[in-house]
């Protein structure tokens, strides 16, 4: 095999690799994270342990891209849970603008270590809401916080979880059909 054909056979490999590598980085990223607990990433589940005598104060905060003109606020700011214990907690989202708007949710849990402790059993985060004009929508999210968070020493002593979700439009500049 002569040289040139070497290096175009080489060039090629690299091509296709990295293009794999390139595909698959999302999906590996999310398991990676929902694994680890990374960056504040949430785990899912079907049904919370059962309540333990802990108790844990979880906050929420709600952001809308400049670009989505939607009121988007959590009904309570705060609650307080017990540790293990199956809560719920309820938003509203509020089309202001003069036509339909499609916006969908991403989250963020802090302190990032009690990510992996934060399960969610039912979300509207990553799902497509469309609002009418003027409509409200309320949404819930079912969750609990993991009773294995008070055997881990970097996360034991955390007395508040902030669950943060943005709002962004689907299209953006276009209106939803």
């Amino acid at each position: 095999m002569n040289r040139t054909l070497r290096t175009a056979m080489l060039a090629v490999f690299g091509v296709c690799f990295m293009t794999g590598l390139a595909w698959a980085s999302v999906p590996l990223y999310r398991l990676i994270c929902t694994a680890t607990g990374l960056n504040g990433t949430t785990n899912r589940g079907l049904k919370a342990p059962g309540a333990t005598s802990h108790r844990i104060r979880i906050q929420f905060d709600t952001n809308v891209d400049p670009k989505l003109p939607w009121k988007f606020v959590p009904e309570t700011p705060a609650d307080t849970v017990d540790i293990g214990g199956r809560d719920m907690a309820f938003f509203t989202a509020t089309n202001h603008s003069d036509h339909a708007i499609t916006g969908t949710a991403t989250y963020n849990v802090t302190p990032a270590q009690a990510g992996k402790y934060f399960t969610k059993i039912q979300c509207f985060c990553f799902t497509q809401q469309t609002l009418k004009p003027g409509e409200t929508a309320r949404m819930p999210v079912i969750f609990f916080v993991d009773p294995k968070i008070i055997d881990d020493p970097d996360a034991n002593d955390i007395q508040t979880i902030t669950l943060s979700y943005t709002f962004y439009p689907v299209d953006s500049g276009k209106a939803a059909s």
